[in-house]
């Protein structure tokens, strides 16, 4: 029996060296881990550092009594994609258009998101104007009166001058970082509803080809699908662009971590600007994993006016002034706000 304990002393010493061992290597990954943790966050936090944007008007909209966050109150974000590239800068020279313009709020008591698509030809007062014009005209008007930052804040007024509702949040996409987004996503699922052939985002004709039917969209074939304006109407491209969006959120509730988050950000860095801190997009992030999401449309009709150059027709999405007043108190009461009579001389509607 004495002869043995010399032996199990051996096994023992082994156990306690293989166990410091493994104990050695899990310290060295979680240190590891943490450090590369650290590491991302501080690079998103420089990106989004970067891509901060302050309003000419403050923090807080106009048409509120004090200052909201998301989480904390119920707040609403306008989500804007510019028709910016290489090629459309040596044209317009920084003067681009909103090519899709969505606001969603953000109830916190019952979880739930109202996601409207105002189209790009909608026909209303731009404060930046003095006049009544395309809402997508608004960002360059503003980029040419005020500089490279007055696109964002001369958009928000359009928007809340339409619709009645404050504007507290921003984001604003090229093509370039919405690419990137869908693409670090590992593409989005959508049910396409109609084959078709569209420019890609460098402005190649015919460049992007897609398939009725569900299917997985890369960054490119996302953008055409958005962008297109030859198969349907200008309502309905507001609906894609709506389907996109919520396919995104989607996949970013499958994306795993928020580190995953912070990897897509870091993914544009340089190439969005938006007026949210960290810690609000993260709270977005958590906000979106449980969220329900209603798709609302702008109702109108088609218009023309002769406001060529030459007197010749152009085309606007008219809004259908009731509908419109009703979107807007429907708006008011999800973000816990009066409903408000809306004289036309308010809304130039």
């Amino acid at each position: 029996m004495e002869k043995n304990l010399p032996s199990r002393e051996k096994k023992n010493k082994k156990k306690y060296k293989k166990r410091k061992v493994i104990g050695i290597f899990a310290g060295v990954l979680l240190a590891v881990g943490i450090g590369y943790g650290a590491y991302l966050y501080n690079k998103t936090s420089n990106a989004v550092q970067k891509a901060s944007l302050s309003l000419a008007r403050g923090e807080k909209s106009d048409l509120r009594e004090e200052v909201v966050k998301p989480i904390t109150n119920n707040v609403s974000l306008l989500i804007m994609g510019i028709d910016e590239n290489q090629e459309r800068q040596k044209e317009y020279n920084g003067a681009f258009h909103t090519d899709a313009l969505l606001l969603a709020t953000f109830n916190k008591d019952d979880k739930t998101v109202k996601l409207i698509s105002i189209p790009r030809d909608t026909y209303t007062y731009v404060p930046i104007e003095k006049k009544k014009d395309k809402i997508t005209h608004a960002y360059g008007r503003g980029f040419v009166k005020n500089g490279k930052d007055g696109g964002p804040q001369a958009s928000v007024e359009a928007v809340e001058k339409l619709l009645h509702v404050p504007v507290d949040y921003f984001v604003k996409f090229n093509f370039n970082s919405f690419i990137k987004i869908v693409d670090d996503l590992g593409g989005i699922e959508i049910d396409v509803p109609i084959e078709f052939s569209e420019q890609n985002s460098k402005d190649e004709p015919e460049a992007i080809h897609l398939k009725k039917g569900m299917q997985t969209l890369t960054g490119e074939q996302a953008l055409a699908l958005a962008r297109t304006r030859h198969i349907d109407s200008d309502a309905m491209r507001g609906q894609r662009q709506q389907l996109v969006i919520e396919a995104i959120l989607t996949k970013l509730k499958s994306a795993g971590s928020v580190t995953k988050i912070g990897k897509m950000i870091d993914a544009v860095d340089g190439e969005f600007k938006t007026n949210l801190a960290l810690a609000d997009m993260l709270s977005f992030y958590k906000y979106g994993l449980n969220a329900s999401i209603e798709k609302i449309q702008l109702a109108g009709d088609d218009l023309y006016l002769p406001n060529g150059p030459k007197g010749e027709r152009v085309y606007y999405y008219n809004p259908d002034t009731k509908s419109l007043r009703e979107l807007s108190n429907i708006l008011r009461i999800h973000l816990g706000l009066s409903e408000q009579q809306i004289k036309k001389e308010d809304g130039e509607i």
